[in-house]
């Protein structure tokens, strides 16, 4: 890796000199030009002198939003510089997303493993999503999540029946049968409905339990056999 300039952003003295520990002993090709402990500092400095890279901490004066905005701004007037976001905010995944939205190379957080050249290496050759491994699991877990979800909504699905979410849509509004069956082009008696939602049951829960109407609709909402944004009655 070639030599490359830093600035770093963080506002807790203590930390501040770990994280230079951290550059100067295991990062020797960084040459940390300056640091800052507030925005009004970061910007005088990246004037003065443009860095390779930004070590950016994003719970500045107790704001998490000052880094997401230092982070978006940067990108914006100096979209050669990179960003990697090193940061305690461990459970505020809502802020993950918002900071790589402003365009973050990756994102460090201060637990496990810490910062590594490894990880500044990745960045500083244009890798992007540079992750370590507490945020890595827990990608990896909501993307097993995910996947697990998609595929047992695929099976649900298998021999869908064109009425069953029109069906099941209107048991979540709290139609009663008697009146789904009333429902505009509905081809089915009250029989007819009990004898499908029992097929449902069947399908949505393959273990053979005795299921009531609501955990079936809660089921269908969880396989995203309904869409809860989008529960509106059939306007007859």
């Amino acid at each position: 890796m070639e030599n490359f300039k830093l600035i770093i952003v963080e506002d807790v003295p203590l930390e501040l000199k770990g994280t230079e520990g951290i550059v100067r002993n295991e990062i020797p090709e960084a040459e940390i030009i300056g640091t800052a402990a507030n925005e009004s500092s970061y910007w005088k400095l990246i004037k003065q002198q443009q860095p390779d890279l930004v070590l950016l901490d994003l719970g500045l004066g107790g704001s998490t939003t000052v880094g997401v905005e230092i982070c978006r701004q940067t990108k914006e007037l100096y979209p050669k510089v990179k960003i990697l976001i090193f940061t305690g905010e461990i459970l505020n995944e809502k802020l993950w997303v918002d900071v790589l939205d402003a365009g973050a190379d990756g994102i460090i957080l201060k637990s496990g493993e810490l910062l590594t050249r490894r990880d500044v290496m990745a960045v500083m050759e244009g890798k992007q999503l540079v992750f370590n491994e507490p945020i890595l699991q827990k990608i990896v877990d909501r993307f097993k999540h995910a996947v697990s979800s998609q595929l047992a909504r695929q099976e649900a699905l298998i021999n869908y029946e064109m009425y069953d979410e029109r069906f099941l849509r209107h048991l979540a509004l709290g139609y009663t049968k008697e009146q789904i069956t009333g429902l505009r082009g509905m081809p089915f008696g009250v029989k007819s409905l009990e004898k499908r939602q029992m097929e449902l049951v069947r399908k949505l829960f393959p273990g053979g339990e005795s299921v009531n109407a609501t955990r079936l609709v809660v089921r269908a909402l969880e396989l995203r056999i309904l869409d809860v944004d989008n529960l509106e009655p059939d306007m007859d």
